[in-house]
């Protein structure tokens, strides 16, 4: 005869049984610490505040561009490369770790540009078809693509995948377009705030940075091209 907690032990086993964990892999895990890191080191490489001059020279040549226009093409450019880019980059035979050394240079030359107020890079600014006295061509060649979500950003996005989780990466794209679009949207403000001079000191300073990443990223990478030299 079976005891009264036993019989309450068969009641209840069944429905123990039949209770399933909550499903927690699909939640996304942001970590404030990795969206903080990769949100400073995106800033530092899309350098929009270094690169009001080249707005205000868009601006002067297309008459008119649309914030939110550039800044949607460049987020769609920027998360596109994030999830898909290594997959891209597998089409064509090239891994990662290559992608990185060769986007170590170009980051690179893009600092020695910033640092040494020299151009080594000549953007084309016409897209075949449209008339390049279009602005909304303008808001998206050359200003969402290169000047925002250019060939340095996108080679960090990739580079990031390595130590930050792609959701924390993406976060930290989304936090990166607000000044973006602010900076857009108040360039004539913000260029009459720092004045000529602050400006250049601002871009000379994010150049610095940017060496410096490109070093570390060019540091990390070789090696896997190498292992033996490594050892």
């Amino acid at each position: 005869m079976r005891t009264i907690p036993a019989l309450l032990n068969l009641w209840f086993r069944p429905l123990a049984a039949s209770q399933k964990p909550v499903a927690r892999s699909f939640v996304p895990m942001f970590d404030l610490t990795e969206i903080g890191k990769a949100f400073l080191i995106l800033f530092a490489v899309i350098d929009v505040i270094g690169g009001i001059p080249m707005i205000l020279q868009v601006r002067q040549q297309a008459g008119v561009i649309y914030p939110l226009r550039a800044t949607l093409v460049s987020l769609g450019i920027m998360l596109v490369f994030l999830f898909v880019g290594e997959k891209i980059l597998g089409l064509v035979g090239v891994d990662v770790n290559s992608f990185a050394v060769a986007g170590a240079f170009v980051l690179f030359f893009i600092a020695l540009e910033m640092i040494l107020g020299v151009k080594l890079f000549k953007e084309d600014h016409s897209a075949p078809g449209l008339p390049s006295s279009d602005p909304k061509v303008y808001s998206i060649v050359p200003l969402a693509f290169p000047v925002i979500a250019g060939a340095g950003t996108i080679t960090t996005l990739l580079s990031l995948r390595a130590e930050f989780h792609q959701v924390n990466i993406a976060a930290a794209v989304v936090l990166n377009m607000i000044p973006v679009l602010l900076v857009l949207f108040l360039t004539n403000r913000i260029e009459r705030l720092l004045g000529r001079v602050g400006l250049i000191v601002l871009r000379k300073a994010f150049g610095i940075i940017l060496l410096a990443i490109a070093v570390k990223l060019f540091a990390q990478n070789i090696t896997h091209l190498f292992p033996h030299s490594a050892q």
